[in-house]
């Protein structure tokens, strides 16, 4: 039944009241921040940085009121006594302090998600509010003590309609919050507490990313002082699915947290290339950890042979044994290598700067040594030998070298066979791609920072020093002030202080060394032993949330089991939860997905679909030719336009994937953006802004579309070993509408489907 005309006029007003405090808040933090600006940088160096720290409080301030614009308030709790209680996304309250709106991370909006008819938690109705910008365009109810309703308040709705109608609805090519219409078994993940790592598994549709991405604003909310010092990282399986999310966090209200790929998360690298399946499985092993800590080693080099130096006329001996003496001390000290160098040098230079005192008739004292140390440094012998014993290296350079040079990779890698060995072999000007991120993150880890690097960094920014004060005293000797008010260095700071601030967020993402509160990895069955020894590192506290589903595993570096990837890290220390309804595939896709597992021998429990689909799946049979380069291919393309072209009729709005195998992803698009209408297709970042994208099955996980058009299955089957579980992937991604399009046989599992 609809909710009467004054039922939505009184919500209305009440939002009308909730939009204008907002209003009211957003004008007020503009105003504080113009006024933090206008103030320029003075006193002391404290009273600069509580400047930049206001300018920076009122700037997430102000972004996080602009972020809530959408869907204010969504919700209502009549409770037992008379009170009424809003729920939305952030908490407001009047100049009074009277709470408008409560938040619905705080506890007093618990009971608006896990309320029940049998546990009520002293809720006697529970309402939806449906909105559209500041307009309220619909209310439903749910009534959950009858008992306590009088006549007239009888008449309400049922409460599964907030959920469906969101189920329904056609996407956008951007993810949604789901605070609207959380079910218990996801708000039990989602205040799940933030010690220890939490996996929460669970088939396609079950609402796994959002689930993730609600917990990481919850517990932002709920241990603000202790996740605000030290970040939350989030990390998504690629930069298409990075922009998918996005929109989430601030809608949450949340804008300081670091979203990266896998291939990001080594400062300064952006991995996108893959390599082969064999090449990311072996790159992922941790047979690699030992690779690196040997090729490091490695390159702290002892002569075979007495090294002559020249050192202003003087010839100098350098011996294996006192070299070897000084690598063992510096060994010891248990350094990484750049910063072991440091002490490792210092000894050699001390034992030369006695041989070459011995050659010159005297002794090293305090008032010679510094000469002394100045010749041999000056000495291009000197340098040489010494840089060739323990050169500064980098963790690319290292790679580089090491992938590049079959010599020093098999000095490295005794427990790989040459085969292995020749997998990893590349040119050194190759590009990086996802798997060596972890391996640069290992190298970086085992050589710390390049005290070279640093000291030149050093020199630099005391340059760079100098020339400001020159700049600070032309300017105050061409404009006459001064006159002991101010100082050409002081001015200088003041230059310097006028920069941007830097928030948590972004210090966090440039440093590699950063230790993160807590860190959400999405599709988290996908990483390799390797790539976990890395996020391992960024999360020393161990506080995890991972989400994913090792059914859908495709990558051949993957994880079989949760035991398998946690246990050598927090063994006692992980618990699972089990998201178990589909939200988003309907039944009889479901269906079919779940018999391609089971003829490929997989076992898993798929999720139960709440609703069934108006429109089953089809199969159709196409020319074949998508891969060969004749007119068999114009043939082939020109059915799968046509095809496409029906399933966009038949849909009329919401978005379209043409999930195909790899190889054919390039020709499929530009065909189709060539037949169809201009800007139908999307491509790069933004692709899932177009109404059509194509797609391979690796850049699709964790997506959902209102309609999939599944090109060549059997092709996806026999790609890699691991390809029932891409199909599976695949065939779960639409909310509505699946065609299939192959040349020949469907694969097993999938033969029942009807042929259009």
């Amino acid at each position: 039944m609809t909710v009467s005309t004054d039922e939505i006029e009184t919500e209305q007003a009440y939002l009308d009241r909730l939009y204008a405090r907002l209003d009211r808040l957003r004008e007020r933090a503009a105003t504080d921040l113009a006024t933090v600006r206008r103030t320029p940088p003075s006193g002391t160096h404290q009273n600069r940085s509580e400047r930049d720290a206001f300018a920076t409080l009122h700037e997430v301030r102000l972004a996080q009121l602009e972020a809530v614009e959408d869907r204010l308030a969504f919700g209502r709790l009549d409770l037992a006594g008379g009170a009424r209680r809003y729920v939305g996304r952030i908490g407001l309250s009047d100049d009074e302090q009277t709470q408008l709106l409560v938040d619905w991370r705080a506890p007093a909006a618990r009971s608006f998600y896990q309320a029940t008819a049998a546990a009520p938690e002293d809720v006697v109705r529970r309402r939806h509010l449906a909105t559209r910008k500041r307009t309220v365009v619909g209310v439903e109810d749910e009534v959950l003590d009858l008992e306590r309703l009088d006549e007239q308040q009888r008449e309400t709705l049922s409460g599964e309609g907030a959920l469906m109608a969101a189920v329904g609805a056609a996407r956008t090519g951007r993810m949604g919050d789901i605070v609207a219409t959380i079910q218990a078994e996801q708000d039990r993940v989602i205040r799940s507490d933030l010690n220890g790592v939490l996996v929460v598994q669970g088939g396609p549709g079950t609402g796994k990313t959002a689930v993730a991405l609600h917990r990481a604003a919850y517990l932002l909310y709920t241990h603000r002082e202790r996740l605000a010092r030290s970040g939350v990282l989030v990390v998504g399986p690629n930069t298409l699915f990075l922009r998918y999310i996005e929109q989430v966090l601030p809608s949450l209200g949340e804008t300081g947290v670091v979203m990266s790929t896998p291939g990001e998360l080594y400062p300064g690298v952006e991995a996108v290339e893959q390599d082969s399946p064999a090449v990311a499985a072996l790159k992922g092993d941790l047979r690699l950890a030992r690779v690196i800590s040997r090729a490091v080693r490695d390159r702290q080099r002892v002569p075979r042979e007495p090294r002559t130096l020249n050192v202003d006329g003087y010839q100098l001996q350098l011996q294996p044994a006192v070299v070897a003496a000084a690598r063992g001390r510096a060994r010891r000290t248990g350094k990484p290598h750049n910063l072991a160098r440091a002490g490792f040098l210092l000894d050699l230079m001390d034992r030369l700067a006695e041989d070459l005192a011995t050659r010159m008739g005297t002794t090293v004292t305090g008032d010679n040594r510094d000469d002394i140390v100045a010749d041999l440094r000056d000495s291009p012998d000197v340098r040489r030998e010494l840089n060739l014993a323990w050169m500064p290296l980098t963790a690319e350079q290292l790679l580089r070298d090491l992938f590049a040079d079959p010599d020093q990779l098999a000095a490295a890698a005794p427990d790989l066979s040459r085969a292995e060995r020749e997998l990893l072999r590349r040119d050194r000007d190759a590009p990086w791609t996802v798997a060596d991120v972890p391996l640069l993150d290992e190298a970086a880890e085992l050589l710390g920072e390049d005290d070279t690097a640093n000291r030149l960094a050093a020199r630099r920014a005391a340059a760079e020093r100098s020339a400001e004060i020159g700049y600070a005293r032309q300017a105050l000797q061409s404009s006459g002030a001064g006159g002991g008010l101010v100082s050409a260095e002081q001015l200088a700071e003041r230059f310097a202080d006028m920069g941007p601030s830097v928030t948590i967020a972004e210090r966090a993402e440039n440093d590699r060394t950063w230790a993160f509160g807590h860190v959400v990895v999405d599709e988290a069955q996908e990483l390799s032993p390797m790539m976990w020894r890395l996020l391992m590192r960024r999360n020393p506290a161990r506080s995890m949330t991972l989400v994913g589903d090792v059914a859908q595993v495709g990558s051949a570096a993957g994880a079989s089991s949760w035991g398998q990837v946690l246990d050598p890290y927090v063994r006692g220390r992980w618990r699972l939860e089990e998201l178990t309804v589909n939200y988003r595939t309907p039944t009889q896709i479901m269906t079919l997905a779940s018999e391609v597992l089971t003829s490929a021998g997989i076992t898993a429990s798929p999720p139960r679909s709440v609703r069934d689909s108006e429109w089953p799946p089809i199969a159709q049979l196409v020319p074949p030719g998508l891969d060969a380069a004749n007119g068999a291919q114009a043939a082939a393309l020109a059915a799968v336009t046509a095809a496409v072209a029906d399933e966009i009729g038949l849909l009329g709005s919401g978005r379209l994937a043409v999930v195909a195998p790899s190889p054919l992803v390039p020709r499929l698009r530009s065909a189709l953006s060539d037949a169809l209408p201009a800007g139908s297709v999307g491509a790069g970042r933004t692709a899932l802004d177009s109404p059509v994208v194509v797609l391979g099955v690796t850049d699709v996980k964790g997506l959902e579309f209102d309609a999939v058009v599944l090109i060549e299955p059997a092709q996806i089957l026999a790609a890699s070993p691991r390809g029932a579980n891409d199909l599976y992937v695949a065939l779960t991604r639409p909310t509505q509408r699946l065609r299939v399009l192959t040349s020949g046989d469907l694969p097993a599992g999938m033969t029942s489907l009807d042929r259009a």
